[in-house]
């Protein structure tokens, strides 16, 4: 901006006061000082929205490095997950094998492997026959072998 010292101030104030007169001085003040006012307040509004565009664009800059992080943070669980997953998915093909699979030498038992006892009643029974339980009144039933 314009520097203007006190002295320079004064010479200014002399010059206009011969050139405009004592009569039309004062008006001649008021019209400079409300100029002066509105290029000081156009200024000001336009740096205030230079700092707010620059604000907004930071704001922006930073909700893209934010959203960049997060897909890295996201690709990285994804990873992660692929490495569980992937040794998970062996294990249960592995514990899955078929029957046929296994070595003719080791007898396959179903019950045997989940530490189950077959259920007598349900082996006894031929196929098609519903196992009741005898409740009260009731008698068992009979047993046709």
């Amino acid at each position: 901006m314009i520097e203007i010292s006190l002295g320079k101030l004064v010479l200014l104030a002399l010059i206009a006061l011969i050139v405009l007169g004592p009569e039309k001085l004062p008006g001649a003040a008021r019209t400079a000082g409300a100029l002066l006012r509105r290029v000081r307040s156009g200024w000001d509004n336009a740096r205030a929205e230079v700092e707010r565009e620059l604000e907004i664009e930071q704001i922006k800059r930073t909700a893209r490095e934010a959203a960049a992080r997060a897909e890295a943070a996201q690709n990285e669980m994804k990873e992660g997950l692929q490495q569980v997953r992937e040794p998970l998915e062996q294990a249960v093909a592995a514990a899955t094998i078929a029957p046929d699979a296994l070595p003719a030498d080791e007898p396959v038992d179903a019950a045997a492997h989940a530490g189950e006892q077959p259920d007598s009643r349900q082996a006894e029974l031929p196929l098609g026959e519903p196992v009741a339980a005898p409740g009260p009144g009731r008698k068992p039933p009979h047993d046709h072998t």
